[in-house]
């Protein structure tokens, strides 16, 4: 059939609205987070509800079209979109419901973490959910997720109490402890792999002000930093999370000019709880270190600290990534990761180290999905640039990076750090023995590898 003969048909059967390269706004809806990666679906349906999601993903099967699943859109590997397939887009199903007596929050999957932030924060409530506030709640969730308050209360997944999903054959079932509960572990960090997850409910945590934000050094500080972060960290109060990175001063306000575009050691702070305590908890990392190039902490509501880097890294830019699971930073680690830094091929361009000690360490490595449970930081590598005519230098940056640290680091990454030209082979060093375990869940509930435009898990 033509494309516009399957939209219309598609169209007939949902609420929401189908397009194809022939309408007006598909450039618009097709554009992805990672202005890297431009894919020209065939058709991208941008559904109203879970009746959309149902008609959408039988649609897919019964014609046999490759199916991509967006929520959020942040993911920066494209695996939102696909060339030539279907496009089941969630992002108008935003909805969001809070229980207050009961402390749980009901996201529907196009929301992004904002969305659960602004509702939550009312109810001093929150969720550890990443960075940025325009991250989507379905891809951060399905991959992990973690934050800045992933020391105290664990993994997003940690406090996920259940999923509704679209499985392939079009059923609508609620995974949770009681009711699919191999589903249910295997939605806790196996990605995307399973089904459609159209709202997660979560288990609240009281956060209201936090006392936080960035706090700069001179790349020369660098060494003498890491060696006080990396020995300081294990013995941190869980309120406090520190991310570290190795990156450049923005060259926009309200940043210091005299500082635009200068190598920089940032220490990101924030601590669940008012600003007295948090000097105190913090007052080991920072006794005896230079004077900053700005301290900017202060107390904040928590949805502010969310959103800090939303202005400095706007949807468009040209990213690739690399990632890694870090458990120890040696001298030599460091001296790599300096010498690569140095090199960076634009101001944008990052590593950072995100803390997942603590609380993600207290459950077991086969209790979810996520198998990497005695990892201290998260690592992500990402060339970062406008500039489109730069890309294969990002690319060609962060793979000379991720090859100078990487034997350091004891093997697996993130999922959703991950790039479609790695992710694949990536899989088994990533989830261990929890591998098969998923395999034998995607046997169950996608036989047919209809949900393959992921880091695939392949059925048993």
């Amino acid at each position: 059939m033509l494309d516009q003969d399957l939209a219309a048909s598609l169209g007939t059967a949902l609420r929401g609205d189908v397009l194809t390269a022939d309408d007006a706004g598909y450039d618009a809806a097709r554009a992805l987070y990672n202005g890297m990666i431009d894919l020209n679906p065939r058709i991208i349906a941008r559904c109203a509800d879970v009746a959309d999601v149902i008609a959408a993903v039988n649609f897919g099967r019964e014609h046999e079209i490759a199916i991509a699943i967006r929520g959020g859109g942040h993911n920066g590997a494209g695996f939102g979109s696909v060339e030539g397939g279907l496009v089941i887009d969630l992002g108008r199903m935003r909805d969001v419901r809070v229980d207050p007596a009961a402390r749980t929050i009901r996201a529907a999957a196009g929301c992004t973490w904002g969305d659960v932030d602004h509702a939550a924060h009312a109810f001093g409530l929150a969720v550890p959910s990443g960075i940025f506030s325009t991250t989507g709640v379905g891809g951060l969730t399905l991959g992990g997720g973690h934050g800045y308050l992933s020391r105290k209360h664990g993994l997003t997944i940690d406090s996920l109490v259940e999923v509704d999903v679209v499985l392939a054959d079009g059923r609508f079932v609620t995974a949770n402890a009681d009711s699919h509960p191999e589903l249910f572990w295997a939605l806790r960090g196996g990605g995307g792999n399973f089904g459609v997850a159209t709202s997660f409910l979560f288990r609240g945590h009281p956060a209201t002000r936090v006392f936080g934000g960035p706090v700069a050094y001179g790349l020369a500080e660098a060494r003498k930093i890491m060696r006080r972060y990396r020995g300081w960290l294990p013995r941190a109060p869980e309120d406090l999370c520190v991310f570290l990175g190795l990156k450049s001063v923005p060259s926009i306000d309200p940043f210091p000019r005299e500082r635009w575009g200068q190598r920089m050691c940032l220490l990101m702070t924030c601590f669940d709880g008012p600003e007295a305590e948090g000097r105190r908890a913090m007052a080991g990392l920072f006794e005896g270190l230079p004077e900053p190039w700005f301290d900017w902490r202060g107390e904040m509501p928590y949805p502010a600290i969310q959103s800090m880097f939303d202005p400095v890294l706007p949807s468009g830019l040209q990213w690739y990534w690399r990632a890694d699971f870090v458990r120890d930073l040696p001298d030599a680690a460091i001296e790599a990761h300096l010498a690569e830094i140095a090199r960076a091929p634009s101001e944008l361009s990052v590593m950072h180290l995100y803390p997942i000690d603590g609380a993600v360490r207290r459950k077991a490595r086969d209790a979810t999905a996520w198998a990497c449970r005695d990892a201290t930081w998260s690592m992500v590598i990402a060339g970062i640039d406008p500039d489109p005519a730069k890309a294969p230098e990002l690319k060609a940056w962060a793979h000379a990076y991720w090859e100078a640290v990487h034997p350091f680091n004891p093997g697996g990454a993130y999922p959703n750090f991950m790039m479609d030209d790695e992710a694949s082979e990536r899989l088994r060093e990533t989830f261990g023995p929890n591998l098969l375990r998923l395999a034998e869940a995607k046997r169950r509930y996608d036989p047919e590898n209809l949900f393959r435009r992921n880091p695939n898990i392949r059925p048993a």
